[in-house]
């Protein structure tokens, strides 16, 4: 058989291959995490940086809001020279980028000592991802199956563990996994228990990038009780801020709201290599800010528009779900290697959708390539200017789309066939 029918077909993806190519994966995260513990110097690693890196702004904005003055969380000087007070004098920046709902957790974080929040951050989070993959592959099984329907595989653990941007999001100490929990697991149980997914996707209102397309989504396909839900959840934790922390970390970020976009997103200071998105692939290649910001909305209104339509139209749950996370990664104007979580909930509707109802000429391979892509994105970007996160984001939306229209259309064939029996059946008087 041809190279090329391999690809296509998918056959040299058996399951001996998947065990042991994730085994593989896991061991050298595994393996590079340790040696990072065991180089590290106190709460620093061995280039001088946290532990962790992003989670050190964490936990660094929590001393303020235990200290009373939440609002300093949003001076980036101020933040800055805790930091630096905190891990050492060569301690680069990091900034604070999230609406003062995170400071909720960071405040928590912060009553313990780092490596303890660190490592509870971690495993609380972690646990939260892998219970909401466990409830999608549960849920998407048991579509149509009855109340008798197997178990997930137990492979889903090992691919769960192994995907790359795991691996990222530890090295980070950043909030991918509880995105991925809140978002996934929202997914899953939206069907059943409306409420309780509304209140988990009110609850991602920490990162508003990601809730573009929600509102959407749920008006398209009339799930007001979970949208209801989701608009007392963010009411609610708004005023819960209010109360503890007072009007000023709001007119801080407010404030700071411009520079973080200006620095972060339009200059990109973080380095456009770890952005994804296609305002950054426009960056990184040298184009302006205005052409960034028009291809990105090129792009972006018609994905909006794609997922409204498969959450308006007769098309499997599974695969709703699977085009709401892929869709925000691609409309989101900033999203990092580890916002790269949201693959992972993605892959387990639509893997799970396609083992049920079949896979089309080239998925196999292109979700495999999918599985490995976080583990590549930032060098190859940073060295290659190849964007291979958007890419990714994108191929899949278009293969996710492309179910969506086949199961539509099979759905649309027996009621057109339906009328026209109907109107061919002679009337009897």
């Amino acid at each position: 058989m041809r190279l090329v029918d391999h690809v296509q077909s998918g056959d040299w993806l058996t399951r001996a291959r998947i065990r042991l190519w994730a085994a593989a994966l896991l061991g050298f995260s595994t393996l590079a995490l340790l040696v990072v513990a065991a180089t590290s110097d106190g709460w620093t690693d061995y280039q001088g940086r946290p532990l962790a890196t992003d989670f050190s702004c964490f936990w660094t904005a929590g001393q303020f809001v235990l200290e009373g003055k939440p609002a300093l969380a949003f001076d980036p000087p101020a933040l800055h020279a805790l930091q630096i007070a905190t891990f050492g004098p060569e301690t680069p920046f990091y900034g604070w980028l999230y609406p003062p709902f995170f400071l909720l957790v960071a405040g928590l974080l912060a009553a313990m000592p780092y490596p303890v929040a660190l490592a509870s951050w971690l495993a609380v989070t972690i646990l939260l991802y892998l219970v909401s993959i466990r409830a999608i592959l549960r849920t998407a099984s048991a579509a149509g199956a009855g109340p008798g329907a197997p178990a997930p595989d137990p492979l889903w653990l090992l691919l769960a563990l192994a995907f790359p941007a795991v691996f990222v999001t530890i090295g980070h100490g950043q909030n991918g996994f509880l995105t991925a929990a809140l978002l996934g697991g929202a997914l899953a149980v939206v069907d059943r228990r409306p409420i309780l997914a509304g209140v988990l996707l009110g609850l991602l209102v920490y990162k508003p990038q990601f809730g573009l397309l929600i509102p959407l989504a749920l008006v398209a396909g009339g799930r007001w009780r979970t949208a209801m839900a989701a608009t007392v959840t963010v009411v609610a934790f708004a005023g819960v801020t209010q109360v503890l922390f007072g009007p000023e970390p709001w007119r801080a970020f407010l404030a700071e709201s411009g520079a973080m976009r200006t620095q972060v997103l339009e200059s990109g200071s973080a380095g456009w290599h770890k952005l994804h998105g296609v305002f950054a692939w426009t960056r990184m290649w040298g184009g302006s800010v205005g052409l960034a910001y028009a291809l990105h909305a090129a792009v972006a209104v018609p994905a909006a528009i794609a997922v409204a339509w498969a959450w308006w139209a007769p098309v499997r749950p599974a695969l709703r779900a699977a085009a709401l996370l892929v869709g925000t990664l691609v409309v989101a104007p900033h999203s990092h290697d580890y916002d790269l979580m949201l693959l992972a909930p993605a892959m387990a509707f639509l893997v799970t959708d396609a083992m049920r109802h079949g896979f089309d000429q080239s998925e196999k391979t292109l979700f495999a390539v999918v599985f490995v892509m976080p583990l590549f994105t930032r060098v190859v970007a940073e060295h290659g200017l190849l964007p291979l996160g958007t890419i990714a984001a994108l191929a899949l939306l278009v293969t996710i789309m492309r179910r969506c229209i086949k199961v539509a259309r099979a759905q649309s064939r027996p009621a057109a066939s339906s009328r026209r029996e109907s109107l061919q059946t002679p009337v009897v008087s």
